[in-house]
């Protein structure tokens, strides 16, 4: 039987630590592919399926369909960097290079609290 503080501490140990929005900019025409890819990351066994992983959302730029949006939140930064010298990960990081036309930006942030429904 679970204890009653079990709930409790998983919630707690649920919390986002660590997180950041990347700005992907793609090859002109390649948005779509890139969108595509990214979306992989929440594939079984890929990095956005990690229970470390609690935030992972893809957004495209409604002005221009070849800026893509990658928003993640992880319970600590060292979670991220594990999960993201994985195999999987690696191939995703591998064919996203390609795609892009220059360098990503990133901010660093953690998710405090929020909402989605999709």
């Amino acid at each position: 039987m679970e204890s009653p503080h079990s709930t409790a501490e998983k919630k707690e140990s649920m919390i986002a630590d660590y997180g950041f929005n990347a700005v992907l900019t793609a090859k002109p025409g390649m948005g779509d592919r890139l969108v595509a890819l990214l979306l992989t990351g929440l594939n079984e066994g890929s990095p956005g399926a990690s229970e470390h992983c609690l935030v992972y959302l893809v957004s495209r730029s409604v002005s221009d369909p070849d800026v893509v949006h990658v928003t993640e939140g992880w319970t600590s930064e060292e979670d991220h960097h594990r999960i993201f010298a994985g195999e999987a990960a690696q191939a995703i990081v591998a064919q996203i290079d390609g795609l892009l036309a220059k360098e990503s930006e990133y901010t660093d942030y953690v998710p405090v609290r929020g909402k989605a429904a999709f």
